[in-house]
């Protein structure tokens, strides 16, 4: 009987495990790459134009988060993963990071071209043909100066529209952790049901400005409302 009793034991924790699982799909948390290291972390993917700076990119543990260490001067850089067939939206909508601003771009503003520079951004992608003019990008950024809550589309990029989470140097040094429902964001900004985003981004840049910005990232994931 005992030892019945502690197989009937190990088999609830299983199924709280797989239970526990399927309440969120982890992206990324940075525990697979070495502290320390520079350059494209893991599974990331580099992006196909300009000139970004990767050297400038490293994985860190930044008082007990871990996290990636972002830093522009004067230039662009944005980190591909391949998530599709890994969301499923209408379980788990709600994308979750942490993430850290240390310094803005100087007067940067999204929704202008001219000044379209930002600390911090975490892009979803939804491909769609022919992918470079009917794309649908949903850019979550720490903007430098339009205030929380703006949705602007981006006067660079067609297939991006931005929403501004987090502005303004307030909160600069503080670790954050920020909650979307992306299903609902989609329906807001697109005005249709969506799929499963088959690209996760993480960027900074501050070419636009011709200053500096530097941020960290920490967990990534999606989970249950």
């Amino acid at each position: 009987m005992r030892a019945r009793s502690v197989l009937v034991v190990f088999a609830l924790l299983a199924l709280a495990g797989l239970a526990a699982a399927a309440d969120q799909v982890l992206i990324e948390d940075w525990k697979s790459s070495t502290v320390g290291a520079t350059g494209l972390p893991g599974n990331w993917k580099p992006q196909n134009w300009g000139t970004p700076n990767y050297q400038n990119i490293k994985i860190v543990d930044d008082g007990g988060h871990r996290a990636l260490s972002m830093k522009s001067a004067d230039d662009s850089s944005t980190i591909n993963r391949d998530i599709k067939g890994k969301v499923d939206l209408n379980a788990t909508p709600i994308l979750e990071w942490e993430w850290k601003a240390i310094a803005l771009p100087k007067g940067a503003n999204s929704c202008n071209k001219d000044t379209d520079d930002q600390a911090g951004q975490v892009f979803l992608l939804w491909p769609r043909f022919p992918e470079q003019v009917r794309s649908r990008i949903i850019g979550y950024v720490w903007d430098t100066t339009r205030p929380v809550g703006t949705t602007c589309k981006s006067e660079k990029t067609g297939t991006v529209t931005y929403v501004v989470v987090r502005s303004g140097p307030a909160e600069l040094g503080r670790w954050l952790t920020e909650r979307r429902n992306v299903a609902e964001d989609y329906r807001r900004v697109y005005g249709a049901e969506p799929d499963g985003p088959a690209v996760l981004s993480v960027a900074i840049d501050s070419n636009d400005t011709s200053s500096t910005a530097e941020s960290f990232v920490g967990p990534i994931l999606f989970r249950r409302p």
